[in-house]
């Protein structure tokens, strides 16, 4: 149901990234680009995105947005402020989680990586043992980003003065399942979120923050700072659907999960029609 143009003027509107907003070339169009900064400038929607990404990748698609409010980043754990090009908001994993995390791995013979913050913009990866090809693949694309640093082969991998902000690793889907349900039932100081790739359904990524984080608590925080009275959120996959749950409106993209679409408000296009966007557009014409 549409809301009134009251609390239309201020909705915040908060976008998943890979699959939602993205096109399929994991980037954001043109078209996207052009729609998002007049939502902003001349229409003066409150807009922002909501990723499992760090800033090292969101700042770079992000920079031709004139982005004012916060990113949520890495799942929640953290907002990233473009106006000031530093961090927000972390949520730290305690060193006596990172510990219990990382045995319930060795019990599986498999090491995370382990996402840091140090000092106000940088993070810094921490990983110690044999990568596969799909992690070998993902460092050599981000080991240049400027905002983040890898340390590999760190023996002391696990230990850092840095607060730590993500766990994270990637494998087969149903070998991050079974990891996930461990680390559910034996330590109970962490979240676990375990979710598909959006390309390649058999693989999946597991991410594990501090108890309570989560990309719904990130958006209820912020929605309290801009003053919102309306929260409309866009996704795809299935780490989306507690941020779609706590909204006043969910909007799942057609290429999303099922599982997605059917607790969304509305189904609307594909990630590949700049169908966010141009949603956010018409929603505020029309207030």
């Amino acid at each position: 149901m549409m809301a009134n143009g009251v609390e239309k003027s201020r909705t915040l509107y908060v976008s998943d990234l890979d699959g939602t907003l993205l096109g399929d070339d994991s980037r954001l169009s043109a078209e996207t680009v052009s729609t998002l900064n007049r939502i902003i400038g001349e229409l003066g929607g409150l807009f922002t995105v909501a990723t499992a990404r760090t800033p090292a990748t969101v700042v770079p698609l992000m920079q031709q947005v004139h982005a004012r409010l916060p990113y949520i980043v890495i799942g929640g754990s953290a907002m990233w402020n473009p106006m000031l090009g530093a961090y927000e908001h972390t949520h730290g994993i305690d060193e006596a989680t990172v510990d219990a995390v990382a045995d319930v791995f060795d019990r599986y013979g498999a090491h995370p990586f382990i996402y840091r913050r140090h000092g106000n913009s940088m993070l810094h990866t921490h990983h110690y043992g044999p990568m596969s090809a799909q992690e070998q693949r993902f460092v050599a694309e981000r080991q240049h980003l400027s905002l983040k640093r890898f340390f590999l082969n760190d023996r002391d991998y696990r230990h850092s003065d840095d607060e730590a902000l993500l766990i994270f690793s990637m494998n087969k889907y149903a070998t991050l399942s079974t990891i996930a349900d461990d680390l559910r039932a034996t330590v109970p100081t962490c979240s676990v979120m375990v979710y598909h790739d959006i390309f390649e359904e058999s693989e999946g990524y597991l991410e594990i923050f501090t108890s309570g984080t989560s990309k719904a608590a990130a958006i209820r925080c912020l929605a309290r700072e801009v003053g919102a009275v309306r929260v409309v959120v866009f996704g795809d996959n299935l780490n989306d659907i507690a941020m779609l749950q706590a909204a006043d409106y969910s909007v799942a993209v057609e290429n999303a999960f099922p599982e997605v679409k059917a607790i969304a408000s509305e189904v609307i296009g594909p990630n590949t029609a700049h169908s966010v966007a141009h949603w956010i557009e018409a929603d505020l014409i029309q207030s």
